[in-house]
């Protein structure tokens, strides 16, 4: 018992400092970014991780330009969307591969899987020219219909295997009352899957939140652009002296909402990666 409680003990401090090593690997820019969005333009470039002058301007700055706030908008509005949509549709279609029988359910699954496998970066050149003639270039629906795209793998996955663990008996008994199968799904099946549809909306919020490629490919101007995009234009054609600390005070500003939802969700997102995956 003692060398087991012995091997225990040492794994368990390896696997700690392995740990430790892995969170402050990923601490460490994040803390960087934070401190140089909190330095005076004189001491950007001291050097020190602890800011010797601490200012709040860098966050004045950028909320007194247009174009941060513009791009802020427009990634909120356009995160919003593409997540209800995406949900919406993704619950729907995760209930039918989930419950029904129908011809075509394993390859409308593996479409799925592979849209979600397939590199983005090698459909941008066709969503340009395809969107120039639509007229969707530069447009909240330029961005917004590609983000539906790639997030409804995701949603029909991790709602699949909610709509898997709710007991089918409870459907039946709804319809042997007199419920129809619309009524059944949304006053008994729907209100049980809500834990899944609040984990699945926040995986996409957060996918169309943090995407960069078609961001930046798929906007010419202010009207569509979202925050990781506008971020790059920071940079040279800034109205900033230094826009070393603007810079990060944006980066701060839109990284927050995503720290908040992983810290207080995190439970939540864990259940929706992993339900279904063990049986008995």
């Amino acid at each position: 018992m003692v060398m087991g409680g012995a091997v225990t003990t040492g794994r368990r401090t390896r696997w700690t400092i392995v740990n430790v090593i892995v969170v402050v690997y990923a601490l460490v820019p994040v803390l960087w970014i934070l401190s140089l969005s909190l330095k005076t333009k004189d001491t950007i470039d001291d050097g020190k991780f602890i800011p010797r002058s601490w200012t709040l301007q860098n966050y004045a700055d950028i909320f007194q330009t247009l174009d941060f706030v513009r791009a802020l908008i427009n990634s909120i509005g356009i995160s919003l969307i593409a997540t209800l949509i995406a949900v919406v549709l993704g619950t729907m279609a995760a209930y039918a591969i989930a419950r029904l029988d129908f011809p075509g359910k394993q390859l409308l699954v593996g479409i799925s899987l592979l849209i979600a496998m397939f590199p983005q970066v090698s459909l941008v050149s066709p969503l340009f020219n395809i969107e120039r003639t639509l007229g969707l270039f530069d447009t909240w629906p330029g961005l917004i219909l590609p983000y539906i795209t790639f997030a409804l793998p995701l949603a029909i996955y991790t709602l699949s295997a909610f709509f898997r663990e709710i007991p089918w008996e409870l459907e039946k008994a709804a319809k042997m009352d007199g419920a129809t199968p619309g009524q059944a799904f949304r006053r008994v099946i729907a209100p049980l899957a809500a834990p899944g549809v609040f984990t699945t909306a926040i995986l996409v919020f957060i996918f169309c939140w943090n995407d960069f490629l078609f961001a930046i490919s798929l906007t010419s101007t202010n009207a569509s652009r979202t925050v990781p995009a506008a971020l790059s234009f920071f940079t040279g054609a800034s109205q900033f002296e230094d826009p070393t600390g603007t810079i990060c005070a944006a980066a701060v500003v839109i990284t927050v909402p995503i720290i908040l939802f992983v810290l207080f969700f995190q439970r939540r997102i864990v259940a929706g990666l992993t339900s279904g995956a063990v049986k008995g």
